[in-house]
């Protein structure tokens, strides 16, 4: 038997070589940190379905950006976790200058300058209704969500965000953000939008975190339908076209043939997020000892950076970056 010429398995010989001629690497630069924030002094509050993730007070999280910064991660998500009794249809509390997102984003840039703060532009943890949008006769509304949305992301502008990521999926809310947030002088504030969030199973722990699960009915009626890929691309071109800067597809590793499909039609930075359910997934199959957490947890945002995403919004962030600075 002849052997070919062609030995591919030259390339595999030493983990010096594979590193050599590695097509993809992880970095801490392709990194985004959701925190989740909420009320009160020294509350550290872990999230029974998300293993080794937390929801904390602000004067916690001043500490943990700095901690965040040290590792060598340098852009945040902010999502506030809202009191009941602040909760309305409109919401309204979403519009407070001094709610709790907008003081969360003041503490962070007065503790770190430098870290890049994107906030959730979303009515659900504000809602009484649990939705991303305006309640009228058990329909959410589109226009008037969006104008609220585009109020929302001027308030956060104002506070010092320099990233505002609409989670909502309303139609034409992006053209509504850029609008509110050119009127008031914020040229250089940054849209990153979920152009492609499909109403997934994968977000209960979220909702837990947030305590934001629709009171009635699901979301289908505004998140893309999991069947679909060509809306997709519709969906991010049109959020180009209304100006957004960076564009997300949540959630990410049941979607990497989306990412890759966008990364083909459009040259603007792609984001995804690896969603609540893909980290507890991990994290309870590593428990039990079926998998091996650390190489699981590298090998799928591997996958994610592979199939064309930029950034990487993942609750593993933390760890990888202190597994990378071994």
């Amino acid at each position: 038997m002849e052997f070919p010429y062609t030995r591919n398995r030259i390339l595999r010989q030493s983990s010096a070589m594979r590193d050599l001629v590695a097509e993809n690497r992880i970095h801490t630069d392709d990194f985004i940190v959701p925190l989740f924030v909420i009320e009160g002094e020294n509350k550290r509050e872990e999230i029974p379905s998300m293993p080794g993730y937390f929801r904390m007070s602000l004067d916690l999280l001043e500490a943990e950006v700095m901690d965040l910064w040290s590792l060598g991660l340098k852009s945040v998500l902010l999502f506030v976790k809202v009191p009941d009794e602040l909760k309305d249809n409109r919401g309204t509390e979403a519009l407070n200058e001094d709610g709790l997102m907008q003081r969360s984003i003041r503490v962070i840039r007065q503790a770190v300058p430098d870290m890049l703060v994107m906030t959730d532009v979303a009515l659900d943890p504000y809602s009484s209704f649990g939705h991303d949008g305006i309640v009228i006769e058990g329909e959410i509304v589109n226009d008037a969500t969006a104008s609220v949305l585009g109020e929302m992301a001027a308030s956060h502008a104002r506070a010092g965000a320099q990233v505002v990521a609409p989670s909502d999926m309303m139609d034409g809310r992006i053209a509504m953000i850029r609008e509110s947030l050119e009127a008031e002088q914020y040229h250089q504030t940054g849209i990153m939008a979920y152009s492609a969030k499909y109403a997934s199973t994968l977000y209960g722990p979220f909702r837990d975190a947030l305590d934001s699960a629709p009171g009635f009915g699901d979301k289908k009626t505004y998140q893309m339908n999991p069947a679909n890929g060509r809306e997709a691309e519709r969906e991010a071109l049109m959020d180009v076209n209304e100006g957004a800067d960076i564009i997300m597809v949540k959630p990410a590793t049941f979607y990497l043939d989306i990412i890759r499909r966008l990364r083909t039609q459009i040259s603007h930075p792609i984001s995804a997020y690896q969603v609540s359910g893909e980290y507890a997934m991990i994290k309870a199959a590593a428990a039990k000892g079926w998998l091996d957490e650390t190489q699981v947890m590298m090998e799928s945002l591997l996958s994610i950076k592979r199939a064309g995403a930029d950034l990487i919004a993942t609750y593993f962030a933390k760890d990888v970056a202190k597994l990378l600075r071994k």
